[in-house]
């Protein structure tokens, strides 16, 4: 997991981020508001930030407003770290965007069992998020399934999006999880197994007979 430190402190953010480097997590670490917020809005941006409440150009706050406003963003779990204890702040914080939050000075045992809350709580988020996209392929799926579908009256071939033909089989196949297992309905039996039989019967029997006549 991947977690973003913004502290202005140089003294506090070496100690976190040699904190949360020992316990495993990659890190990337910077010094002001603006450059946590590029860190964030970047792609492949951390999915765990620890912010400092108070830092140039951009406060912790302000960036928990922005980064719960930025739409299409995926999860995202911020820990805000205060020097602020009041309940006041605290819930400004709270409202502002903030998932949770930590007071200076921060006790290393606290620190660790937030940061585990926040990481089971984002890859929780990653996968519902995946189990809906799942979802809502399989709609769109479902969607076309229903649709009115370009069939063709000689061959029974079905047209795609593509203007590709298709046989039923393949195209149901290709939009959905449906497998098919052939067979023979009883009118198809009549009207195309019977005859074949019937015929292949007869040239049996036109073989058989010349043989018979040059025995004889």
């Amino acid at each position: 997991m991947k977690i973003l430190i913004a502290e202005d402190d140089p003294v506090s953010r070496r100690v976190l981020e040699a904190t949360l480097t020992r316990w495993g997590y990659e890190v990337t670490t910077t010094s002001n508001g603006s450059e946590a917020w590029e860190a964030l809005a970047a792609a492949q941006a951390p999915r765990l930030a620890i912010l400092d409440w108070m830092m140039p150009e951009i406060d912790g706050v302000e960036i928990c407003r922005r980064a719960r406003g930025r739409p299409g963003s995926g999860p995202l779990h911020i820990i805000l770290l205060t020097a602020r204890g009041r309940k006041e702040d605290v819930i400004a914080g709270l409202q502002a965007g903030a998932d949770d939050y930590i007071t200076k000075p921060f006790d290393h045992e606290e620190l660790r069992a937030r940061v585990h809350v926040g990481v089971r709580i984002v890859e929780l988020q990653t996968i519902l998020a995946a189990r809906v996209a799942e979802l809502e392929e399989a709609l769109v799926r479902v969607r076309q399934l229903r649709g009115l579908l370009p069939i063709c009256s000689y061959c029974k071939k079905i047209r795609d999006d593509q203007n590709y033909w298709q046989q039923v089989e393949q195209y149901v196949s290709t939009h959905s999880e449906v497998q098919f297992s052939h067979g023979i309905c009883p009118d198809c039996y009549r009207k195309v197994v019977e005859p074949q039989l019937d015929q292949a019967v007869r040239r049996q029997g036109e073989v058989k007979e010349p043989v018979k006549k040059r025995r004889g």
